[in-house]
C-alpha cells in the first residue's frame, strides 16, 4: 500500500527505520536479503539519518545494496541532516550542536548520497529545530540540492507548526512531510495542535517510535500499564490480535494520515505491521486507547 506525499512522490504506508542497523549485526549479505523481503511485503520506503550508528549506518546500508544495485529503482531513501555530534569521530567540537547553513546543509546530503551509494535521495529532512536557524540559508541550500537533481523532495523533522510555517515561507519547493514521535505513549502532537495543522496543509506526518521504544509491551511506568491494559482487553476482543497490530492501526486511521516508521530488524515484525493494515477499530476503540493515554477523560 502506498501514499502520495506530493503528485510526484509515492512512498510506502510503512517506512523501515535504519536508526538501529548496527545493532542488527547482519553481514551484507543478511542486510540485503532483509531490505529485499521488506520491499517485497510492500515496505519499499527507507529512513536514515547522517548521525545514525555514529555515522556509520548510511554506509552499511550502501554497502549491502550494491550487492544487488537494481533495487535502488524500487526504493525511496529519506534521510536527515543538521546535527553535529560531539563523538570521538569529532574530537575538537565541544558540544553537541546543529548546524542548517547552506554550506553544511548541501555538504552532508552530498555526503550521504555517497555512503548511500546513489546519485539522489528521495527526501532530504531537517533533523531538529534549531534556536539558530536562517531559512535563506536552507532555501539557498534546498534550491541547489534540488536543481542539481541530488534531493527531489524536502521535509522536516520534530518541527512545531510555526516552525514548518517560517521555513515553508522562505522556499520554492512543497515541505512534503514532518517526522514527530506519535504513539499511543506519546500524545504531544495532539496536544499543541501539530496534526491539525499538518491535516490543513494536507502533509502527512511520519511518525518516529510508533510503538513507544516498547513501553507498551513491557511498560516500567503507570501511563504504560494503563494504556497496555486497554490495548490487551481490545486484543483478546478482536481475536487475539498482537497489540503491536493495534497500535498501528490507531496511527493508520487517523485523518492526518500517519505513517509510522518501524525500527526492527525482523521480518516477522515487518509482515505483523504489514498485516496492521487490515485491522479495523471502531472510533470508540480509537478513543478508548486515547483516553487511556491521556489518563482522563475528554472534556
Amino acid at each position: 500500500m502506498k501514499i502520495n506525499l506530493q503528485e510526484n512522490l509515492e512512498i510506502s504506508r510503512l517506512v523501515l527505520g535504519l536508526w538501529r542497523l548496527l545493532d542488527w549485526n547482519m553481514t551484507d549479505q543478511e542486510l540485503h536479503s532483509f531490505i529485499k523481503e521488506c520491499m517485497e511485503n510492500g515496505v519499499t520506503t527507507l529512513d536514515h539519518a547522517d548521525i545514525y550508528g555514529n555515522h556509520e549506518c548510511e554506509s552499511a546500508f550502501g554497502k549491502a545494496m550494491q550487492l544487488e544495485p537494481s533495487l535502488r529503482d524500487q526504493m525511496q531513501l529519506i534521510t536527515k541532516c543538521g546535527i553535529k555530534l560531539n563523538t570521538n569521530k569529532f574530537p575538537d567540537r565541544k558540544v553537541k550542536y546543529y548546524d542548517y547553513s547552506a554550506s553544511y546543509i548541501v555538504q552532508q546530503a552530498e555526503e550521504s548520497l555517497k555512503n548511500l551509494q546513489t546519485d539522489r535521495l528521495d527526501v532530504l529532512l531537517l533533523h531538529r529545530p534549531s534556536p539558530f536557524f536562517n531559512p535563506e540559508e536552507v532555501a539557498s541550500a534546498f534550491d541547489h540540492l534540488k536543481t542539481s537533481g541530488k534531493v527531489l523532495h524536502f521535509g522536516v523533522s520534530n518541527f512545531l507548526p510555526e516552525q514548518l510555517q517560517s521555513l515553508q515561507n522562505h522556499l520554492d519547493v512543497p515541505l512534503v512531510t514532518n517526522q514527530i514521535e506519535i504513539s499511543p505513549y506519546c500524545l504531544e502532537h495532539f496536544e499543541n495542535q501539530n496534526l491539525d495543522y499538518l491535516i490543513s496543509k494536507k502533509i502527512p506526518p511520519m511518525a518516529w517510535s510508533p510503538l513507544a521504544g516498547g513501553e507498551l509491551f513491557d511498560p516500567k511506568t503507570t501511563k504504560g500499564k494503563r494504556v497496555q491494559k486497554v490495548l490487551e482487553n481490545m486484543a483478546s476482543k478482536l481475536g487475539n490480535l498482537s497489540l503491536d497490530k493495534i497500535i498501528l492501526q490507531w496511527l493508520l486511521m487517523h485523518p492526518s494520515r500517519i505513517i509510522p516508521v518501524l525500527g526492527t530488524g525482523k521480518i516477522d515484525r515487518i509482515k505483523s505491521a504489514v498485516d496492521a493494515m487490515q485491522v479495523k477499530l471502531t472510533l470508540e476503540q480509537w478513543f478508548e486507547i486515547y483516553i487511556a493515554a491521556a489518563g482522563k477523560e475528554l472534556p
